[in-house]
């Protein structure tokens, strides 16, 4: 009951965070901590608008993301054991990500709007790079740990692993692709409206009310998921549910939300045409990261 309480309670905390620390750096005050969970509670109050050509699927699309992200979120070891865990479980956790993605995608273009079509095509094809490095980092560490569990694989980590070049080498991999699966700076800006730069924003423009606060709150959870699974690589989950061991995760995630609130601080949002290239970078240093571990320099 724990892990299902933070998994839908905490996700939008951690975007006052991250906001929190992009205005310190600009040297501002900032919104509340809370203030995602002000936006959220007034768009459930209000009405959806729905334009008159779109179909069933613009409206089943909010609950089918969050509900692939919420299911997805059980697999993962948030606090102690996962609630739902078995060998093989950590496919399905990417194929949970990848049913979001695919159901926002089909929305986006459901519309018939080519402004948001674009934003589809961009999301498809940076996502199909981003997700090669994504399946090729779980191999690795698949192969690290010898296990296929997600719930094995974070149990299994040593200390002596802790320390190991390759697991820096995943975690910096790993960091990365949160940032572009979450559109997140430099490969995405969520607070911009600018046509020649949006990919997920333009995707979500035909949504209001309620199922703009699903899709909203989803994307917080979906943050989340990405937090937990970066900081587990670093720092493994405490074995049994309690105090320390929740005050240990959102101490974790604080941290991983502070580090991303200070990337987009610090770095512009890319071009367009050097976004790819970056992506395919990030997939040759997880195959680097393969090569070390399958030499056994990462854990000598």
């Amino acid at each position: 009951m724990t892990p299902l309480l933070i998994l839908t309670g905490t996700p939008p905390f951690f975007l006052g965070v991250i906001a929190k620390t992009k205005a310190f750096f600009a040297g501002r005050k900032g919104p509340p901590l809370l203030q995602a969970y002000y936006d959220l509670a007034k768009l459930l109050r209000k009405g959806a608008v729905v334009s008159r050509s779109a179909s069933w699927l613009l409206r089943i699309a909010p609950v089918a993301i969050l509900a692939s992200l919420l299911v997805a979120g059980l697999l993962l070891p948030i606090v102690g054991e996962a609630p739902l865990h078995f060998e093989g479980d950590l496919i399905l956790f990417a194929y949970l990500l990848a049913v979001g993605r695919f159901f926002t995608i089909l929305a986006a273009q459901d519309v018939g709007s080519s402004f948001e079509g674009m934003g589809a095509s961009r999301e498809a094809a940076f996502g199909a790079l981003s997700e090669l490095s994504f399946f090729l980092g779980l191999l690795v560490l698949s192969i690290l740990h010898g296990t296929v569990s997600l719930n094995g694989l974070f149990e299994a980590t040593s200390s002596r692993l802790l320390v190991a070049p390759v697991i820096f080498l995943l975690f910096g991999t790993f960091f990365f692709t949160l940032l572009t699966e979450n559109s997140r700076m430099p490969i995405d800006d969520p607070t911009t409206h600018l046509e020649l730069t949006m990919i997920h924003e333009v995707m979500i423009l035909d949504y209001s009310g309620p199922d703009l606060g699903l899709i909203l709150y989803g994307a917080s959870v979906k943050l989340f998921l990405f937090m937990v699974f970066v900081s587990q690589i670093l720092w493994p989950p405490v074995g049994y549910l309690g105090p320390l061991a929740i005050g240990a995760l959102l101490l974790k995630v604080t941290g991983v939300a502070i580090g991303i609130g200070v990337v987009e601080a610090a770095v512009a949002r890319l071009r367009l045409i050097k976004i790819p290239q970056l992506l395919i970078a990030n997939f040759v240093v997880t195959a680097l990261a393969l090569l070390v571990m399958l030499f056994g320099k990462g854990i000598g």
